[in-house]
């Protein structure tokens, strides 16, 4: 029988439909991988023994023929979801052994249609990073390695623990959140796949908030098949969140083989970059000869405003993170630190809680929204946002059906090669992909090559509001060109 990890998502759905294995033998087979990978550190948390029981009730489940479209996939939860139950610490150490005693609407969602779940998996604490590097847990090590060095490469952030994973074949798919790039980037520095819905489209209830008006959660899959299986659970409206829009879920599955005829492509001349690395360029140049070659139709577009969005987006997402991460005090659940009064416990226990990158957004936020600041830069950032957002309803008025870019400006880098004296050295990675969370698009990143040192690199499709469909129809005419490609094992 083939190693039952190296199985994508769609080929275990039918052996297990076939009886060709059991659910508790596929979850054993990847707890028994992530035995051997501990040295990733991509799970911060291990769950066999429920995973074992949720494998054997879906088993019967299976037996009497009433399984649920993911019946017996074994999955990582990104530790921001909280799991009833089951500790969930947003990879800080303010929140302690905080256990929550309910599920996040999106993991409830996964356990009804029958996944199973192997752990929590690592990410920056707070989703504040780029490179899983920020998490009281230490950081998240690629499963890759540039060609004949040992060098430990960054998986990318803030969902590293789960892209990770799924490249290491520790698991068939992991939940992640993307709030500049946090689910992208990360697919693009590990050859996997991964898909950044239209706000609104998954539920953010029960689910650790960074930016409210950013944050969106989604897959990350070993392909474009698998995301669009792991979406079609996660996405749908949910009246516990006010920002959930009710509008009906399509079978994305369907979409996986759809003809991409006749569409048409923008391609923005803002991305091209001074001193972008001309194997980027060669990659993007590619891709769009993939899309052309399939049918659709190339059209250069301009979005005017991207140059703004970086600095935009690190006004927006500390400013919220600033408000959002007040409750985190020491007295109601977490760490305490002691004072001498309640300021003092407040002061104490958040020096201590906060790691140094979530300390320096909150103390940005928390200036751009301070009296005689707020005009000048939140203010302003949110009127630059509204322009973003306009820039690309212009483009899709023009009938562009969606936007082909790079996803991020280089292949993985190093842990601690990046970032340690200049923080805007990391920020500047997001470069790419912030823009789609400024204007509330879905964004797919897709593996589409390699570098001239064997690392992967990906592609990023931009779509229309909550067509998601035609993402994955694009990106798997790429993924179908570029083929698929795994990680020499190492660890």
């Amino acid at each position: 029988m083939t190693d039952l990890t190296s199985l994508t998502l769609a080929e275990a759905r039918k052996g297990l439909a076939d009886k060709t294995f059991t659910s508790l033998e596929l979850t054993d087979a990847h707890l028994s991988a992530i035995e051997a990978a501990r040295v990733l550190n991509a799970f911060v948390l291990e769950t066999p023994d429920q995973a074992r029981d949720m494998a054997k009730a879906v088993d019967e489940k299976i037996a009497k023929g009433n399984a649920g479209p993911l019946a017996g996939i074994p999955l990582g939860i990104k530790d921001l979801f909280a799991t009833k139950g089951v500790r969930t610490t947003a990879c800080s150490k303010i929140l302690g052994n905080f256990v929550p005693t309910y599920e996040s609407t999106i993991t409830s969602q996964l356990w009804r249609d029958g996944a199973v779940m192997l752990g929590k998996l690592n990410n920056d604490e707070f989703a504040m990073g780029s490179a899983n590097e920020t998490s009281c847990f230490g950081p998240v090590g690629n499963p890759w390695r540039r060609d004949g060095s040992n060098t430990t490469l960054v998986p990318g952030g803030s969902s590293g623990g789960s892209a990770s994973a799924v490249a290491a074949l520790l698991c068939m798919g992991a939940t992640a959140t993307d709030t500049g790039g946090s689910i992208r980037q990360p697919a693009a520095f590990t050859a996997t796949v991964g898909i950044k819905p239209t706000y609104g489209r998954c539920s953010r209830w029960g689910i650790v908030a960074f930016a409210s008006s950013l944050d969106q959660a989604g897959p990350i899959a070993r392909s474009t098949r698998d995301a669009a299986m792991l979406l079609r659970s996660m996405a749908g409206h949910d009246p516990k969140d006010t920002t959930s829009v009710d509008v009906a879920v399509p079978d994305y599955e369907a979409a996986i083989g759809r003809s991409v005829k006749g569409l048409r492509i923008g391609i923005p001349k803002e991305y091209r970059l001074d001193g972008m690395p001309a194997e980027i360029e060669k990659l993007w140049s590619e891709g769009a000869a993939w899309l052309k070659a399939a049918g659709a139709e190339l059209v250069e577009v301009s979005l005017p405003h991207t140059k703004y969005a970086l600095p935009a987006y690190y006004i927006v997402a500390p400013a919220e993170a600033s408000s959002n991460l007040a409750r985190y005090d020491g007295v109601r659940y977490g760490l305490r630190e002691q004072g001498r009064n309640i300021i003092e416990q407040y002061e104490n226990t958040r020096a201590e809680g906060f790691g140094a990158e979530v300390r320096r957004r909150v103390m940005i936020g928390t200036y751009v929204l301070s009296a005689g600041y707020y005009d000048a830069y939140y203010l302003r950032a949110q009127k630059v946002r509204t322009l973003i957002k306009k820039d690309f309803e212009d483009c899709f008025a023009k009938g562009v059906n969606a936007i082909l870019t790079p996803a991020t400006p280089s292949a993985a880098f190093g842990i601690g090669e990046k970032g340690g004296a200049d923080p805007v050295e990391m920020y500047l990675n997001d470069i790419f992909t912030v823009t789609v969370n400024m204007a509330g698009l879905p964004g797919i990143a897709v593996p589409a090559g390699k570098d001239a040192q064997g690392l992967p690199l990906g592609l990023q499709l931009i779509g229309r509001p909550f067509d998601e469909e035609t993402l994955f129809s694009l990106g798997e005419v790429i993924e179908q060109a570029a083929g698929r490609f795994t990680p020499a094992r190492w660890w």
